[in-house]
């Protein structure tokens, strides 16, 4: 059985079956990830097949096989971020059937521009967190971080959140 560092080498050579197997160990969590960030399936699917596409061709880039699951979710938050920025930035048209938006409308826009103004960093950190469900080991892990570092960087984080939301 190939190893990911044999696999890894086997990509950036052009492999793609090996590239598959690669992308296979990690898509659920990839799928989860975005569908938690965006609260779309569709806009999730979109953005786990542009991030595989751009992996794929960047994976020449990638120096540390360790770091391979870490490299592919900065391109996915990446894709995400960009996605939510669209969200936050789209003109909204209202259906006249509908009254006025509820607070719950209201809510959501307004925790996606505080998380999409903290540094990526931190919203990454948030996401996998809060919406992938990573413990703060599970994220050090990813990150090439301290686990200690994690859990300060996201108390930090989120004290900024409740402070622009306050």
């Amino acid at each position: 059985m190939n190893t990911t560092t044999e696999l890894i080498r086997q990509a950036q050579q052009g492999d793609t079956h090996a590239f598959a197997l690669l992308y296979e160990s990690v898509y659920k969590d990839l799928y989860r990830f975005a569908v938690y960030t965006l609260h779309h399936t569709q806009d999730a699917e979109d953005a786990v097949s542009e991030t595989v596409l751009d992996a794929f061709s960047q994976i020449h880039t990638l120096r540390d096989a360790a770091a391979f699951k870490a490299w592919i979710f900065r391109i996915l938050t990446a894709k995400c971020n960009r996605r939510i920025r669209q969200y936050i930035n789209a003109p909204t048209e209202l259906d006249e059937s509908l009254s006025s938006p509820g607070s719950d409308m209201h809510e959501q826009t307004d925790i996606q521009r505080a998380l999409a103004s903290l540094p990526d960093e931190d919203r990454l950190i948030i996401s996998m967190n809060i919406f992938a469900g990573y413990s703060s080991q599970e994220i050090g892990v990813l990150l090439n971080m301290n686990p200690n570092t994690v859990r300060s960087r996201q108390s930090r984080a989120l004290k900024k959140l409740e402070a622009m939301l306050a």
